[in-house]
């Protein structure tokens, strides 16, 4: 593959009116009762949706996902991890020593790989399901959609190598993947994304980062595209994550920062996977010459908690 340079193209500008009514347009609320809205669309992952998933393990090679645990300030980690030791060689009684540590993180950012509940974003003050954010939301954490309530996620996981569908190393910061380059990636890497599908957007972030050096994706990144949104509705998707956190930035939706965030939490309760490490992924399914694998995913079991960080597994 080449890693030319190419100027990005966010996709056509939408307007706040034009997007909230793509947002009416893709809730899925009505599709849920009481007993189990607070899921979204991990309700659909069925004993069959993990059977299936199961079934993708050909060769058993196992693929980690998370990013190291980053504890070094810089301008992709303004809010840097916390490591340090807590207890050094003490004893006890006399044997054996004993060394502790403690870790710690604001996860919502940019350098820790994490997933965010569908309570982690309101659109208008609104939470998936109709719940009011303000409402619900309070300084000891969420009492709705909270990530304690997603569990382990067992599912079919396809790789959207969008770098590779076009022959480079990488897509540049600001292109936007849009719902034709996904039905391109179907026929050119022989799935059709279905029915409780783990979906992860490769735009060869880290690959850049490599080889180019670090830049703020808080305001320049690969991501998809509105249109994206309603073909995951389609197909009744059920997770979606990416190596940059699956908006394109700049965003085309004017007066909405994060428009993928909006449509995938509070419009269709769909967990997102966050800065993960795709790169080995991404190798490994181009030497096995297929793009699906068993997908595991253990969030902590955090009460009220947005999201948790996580290390999400592949199984070929």
């Amino acid at each position: 593959m080449s890693s030319q340079e190419k100027s990005f193209d966010n996709g056509p500008a939408i307007s706040f009116a034009e997007f909230d009514a793509i947002f009416e347009k893709t809730k899925t609320w009505s599709l849920y009762n009481d007993a189990n809205i607070q899921r979204g669309a991990l309700n659909f992952i069925d004993a069959d949706v993990v059977k299936n998933a199961i079934a993708q393990v050909k060769t058993g090679r196992v693929v980690p996902m998370a990013l190291p645990w980053n504890t070094v300030a810089g301008i992709d980690n303004s809010k840097p991890a916390l490591h340090y030791m807590t207890e050094l060689g003490d004893v006890e009684d006399p044997e054996p020593t004993c060394n502790k540590d403690f870790i710690g993180v604001d996860y919502h950012g940019k350098a820790s790989s994490h997933l965010d509940a569908p309570t982690h974003i309101a659109f208008k003050d609104t939470l998936f399901g109709g719940k009011i954010s303000s409402q619900v939301v309070n300084a000891t954490g969420s009492g709705w959609c909270s990530v304690d309530k997603l569990g382990p996620i067992v599912t079919r996981g396809v790789l959207l190598d969008a770098a590779r569908l076009d022959g480079l190393d990488w897509l540049e910061p600001g292109t936007a993947v849009r719902a034709s380059d996904i039905l391109r990636m179907e026929e050119k890497f022989g799935f059709t994304l279905q029915k409780g599908d783990c979906v992860l957007l490769r735009s060869g972030h880290f690959a850049r980062r490599e080889k180019v050096g670090i830049w703020d994706p808080s305001n320049l990144s690969a991501g998809f595209y509105v249109d994206a949104m309603q073909l995951f509705k389609e197909r009744q998707v059920s997770v979606i994550g990416a190596d940059g956190d699956s908006d394109v930035r700049p965003s085309p939706v004017a007066g909405v920062g994060s428009p993928i965030h909006v449509l995938a939490l509070p419009a269709m309760g769909i967990p997102l996977l966050d800065n993960l490490q795709l790169e080995a992924i991404a190798s490994a399914c181009a030497d096995e010459k297929r793009w699906t694998f068993q997908m595991i995913i253990a969030p902590l079991n955090v009460p009220r908690g947005t999201g948790s960080p996580v290390n999400p597994i592949a199984v070929l």
